[in-house]
């Protein structure tokens, strides 16, 4: 965005908190951003607000746009179908239009009187491939002829700090019975270079091509394994947050599935261990299983994956919602 020109009042290392203890300790910072923003609403030279994910600051953007008769385009809604939908009234009252990511958010939220339209998934506009995996492996060191185990352990630091050192563990354990294996830790691009160092393997500035060209994934729960399931990589999905928040949403969230390619799907298509299911050994061996190419394993997840990217659909989400906008500006596109 900043290289688009848009003037930012917070970056995204700030904002990429999660975790009910988490946000408590930058409440101080949320609270001044909401001051500013409030201020940027109530000057009159705000035209549309477009608000993307990030439903418990933005729910409340949302609501004083609203007073002050300004259109709102919410993109990427509150997942209440998991938990609060109380926040589907808030939706409803404050929104014009909600522009959806997950084909069965539409039904689900238009039942609640919210004016939400699917618009595809933003992952499906990922670009072509820019280089075949010889070139992929050339270019990190890697040799072509030794399958790749993609390691995904999050964006944010308090997800390396959870994630980094079990998923390495469990990659090891993988490595002591199939050495031919070459662990690839994909870096988000705005973590820091030295902030997945400790794990000792390679890391590689490319995810994409890390899926394409990985055998097999360990993937942290969120939109990295709908980014794996695009590229039909078998995965393993797992994730830990803190005891309180854990207590907490797990008391709150009533959800068979965690992992976004099963919720798409509406079946358990990945395993998945999340909080204390988390175990290195656990995540181990369902990699060993997914890295043998005769496992039925593999097979029903190749499969499985193949339904989740017909029902996810092709490109063009963000042309679709840039449409929205356009509409609620009331310009000529």
């Amino acid at each position: 965005m900043a290289a688009a020109g848009v003037t930012l009042h917070a970056g995204l290392d700030e904002l990429a908190v999660m975790g009910i203890t988490e946000v408590v300790r930058h409440l101080g910072f949320f609270r001044r951003l909401e001051r500013q923003v409030r201020k940027l609403l109530e000057s009159g030279e705000i035209d549309l607000v477009l608000a993307i994910d990030f439903a418990g600051f933005n729910i409340r953007v949302a609501r004083a746009a609203h007073a002050e008769r300004i259109p709102v385009l919410w993109y990427v809604a509150p997942k209440v179908w998991a938990w609060k939908q109380w926040r589907a009234k808030a939706l409803a009252r404050h929104t014009d239009e909600v522009a959806v990511i997950l084909p069965f958010e539409e039904p689900f939220l238009r039942q609640r009187g919210v004016n939400a339209s699917y618009v595809g998934n933003p992952v499906a506009d990922r670009p072509a491939l820019e280089q075949d995996r010889g070139t992929f492996c050339a270019r990190w060191t890697l040799d072509p002829d030794r399958p790749i185990v993609g390691i995904l352990p999050g964006s944010r630091r308090q997800e390396i700090e959870r994630h980094l050192a079990p998923f390495a563990e469990a990659v090891a354990g993988v490595a002591a019975v199939r050495p031919d294996i070459q662990p690839v830790i994909a870096r988000a691009a705005h973590l820091p270079k030295g902030a997945l160092e400790d794990a000792g393997l390679p890391v590689v500035d490319d995810t994409r091509g890390v899926l394409a060209y990985s055998a097999a994934a360990l993937v942290k729960s969120g939109t990295g394994t709908l980014e794996t399931a695009m590229e039909g990589t078998p995965m393993v999905v797992a994730y830990e947050t803190s005891a309180l928040t854990w207590w907490i949403v797990s008391r709150a969230v009533t959800l068979d599935h965690w992992a976004l390619p099963n919720l798409v799907a509406g079946e358990r298509i990945v395993p998945e261990f999340i909080q204390g299911d988390m175990k290195p050994h656990v995540l181990t061996e369902a990699l060993i299983d997914l890295l043998d190419p005769a496992s039925p394993a593999r097979r029903r997840q190749l499969e499985g994956l193949a339904r989740v990217r017909e029902l996810v659909g092709g490109p063009g989400a963000a042309g679709r919602v840039a449409e929205m906008a356009v509409r609620l500006l009331g310009v000529d596109a």
